[in-house]
C-alpha cells in the first residue's frame, strides 16, 4: 500500500511539473505596435509617445499597451487589474537605436532598470529605464544620473508616489471600477504560480523629455 501511495505521489509531482513547463512554454512573443495600439489607461495612441514602452499579454489573447515602463509597474501593483497574465515585455534600450521609437523588446523580469535619473518617459514622469545588460544601464547613469536596480527592486513609491502624495491615477479604458489599495503579491510573483489567474492598471500623460 505504501509503495502505491509513493508511486501516486511521484506521478502527481511529475504531472504538475509538466503543467508548469507547458504554461511557461505558452508565453507569447512580444508584439510590434502599430498606430492601432492604444494605451490601457487614457486610450492614447502608443506610438505618439517617445521613450521606453511596455506590453502585457493576457490569457485571453488581449495585449495591453503602456507608454512608459512605470505605467506597467503600476499596473502590476494595482489590485483591480486582471492578473491573468502570460507575459510582460518592456523596451530594451540597450539594443534599440533611438529613444523616440525603441524597436526591441525583452521580458520585464530580465531587465536592469535605471531609476532616479533625469530621463522622463512617455508620460513626462520619472521613468524606470530598462536595459538588457548591466553595462548599458551603468553607461546611462554616467550620463543621466540615477541608480541601477532589478525588476523586483523598483520601489513602489517611485511609481505610485509616497503615502503623503496626492495621486490621481487615470482609469483604464476597459474597466469601470475605481482604484483601491495596493495588492500583494505582484504580477511577477503570480506568474511563477501555476494557478495564477488575474493583473493591475496604468498611468498616462502626454509630453516627453528625451535624454540626449
Amino acid at each position: 500500500m505504501l509503495r502505491r501511495l509513493l508511486l501516486a505521489a511521484a506521478v502527481a509531482v511529475t504531472l504538475a511539473a509538466c503543467d508548469d513547463a507547458a504554461d511557461q512554454a505558452e508565453a507569447p512573443p512580444p508584439a510590434s505596435p502599430t498606430r492601432e495600439a492604444v494605451t490601457h489607461f487614457g486610450g492614447m495612441i502608443l506610438l505618439d509617445h517617445a521613450g521606453p514602452r511596455a506590453q502585457a499579454h493576457l490569457k485571453s489573447g488581449e495585449i495591453l499597451w503602456f507608454p512608459a515602463v512605470s505605467d506597467l509597474i503600476a499596473f502590476t501593483l494595482l489590485p483591480e487589474e486582471s492578473k491573468a497574465v502570460t507575459a510582460l515585455y518592456v523596451s530594451d534600450m540597450a539594443t534599440s537605436t533611438t529613444w523616440a521609437a525603441p524597436e526591441t523588446w525583452m521580458p520585464a523580469e530580465d531587465g536592469f532598470y535605471v531609476i532616479d535619473s533625469d530621463a522622463r518617459g512617455g508620460m513626462a514622469m520619472p521613468e524606470a529605464v530598462p536595459f538588457s545588460t548591466l553595462a548599458a544601464a551603468e553607461a546611462f547613469t554616467a550620463e543621466h544620473g540615477g541608480r541601477v536596480v532589478k525588476w523586483g527592486e523598483i520601489p513602489q513609491d517611485y511609481v505610485l508616489g509616497g503615502p503623503d502624495e496626492d495621486m490621481q491615477m487615470p482609469m483604464p479604458m476597459t474597466h469601470g471600477e475605481q482604484h483601491g489599495s495596493l495588492a500583494e503579491p505582484t504580477v511577477i510573483e503570480l506568474l511563477n504560480e501555476p494557478d495564477a489567474t488575474c493583473l493591475p492598471g496604468v498611468v498616462t500623460t502626454a509630453a516627453t523629455e528625451v535624454p540626449r
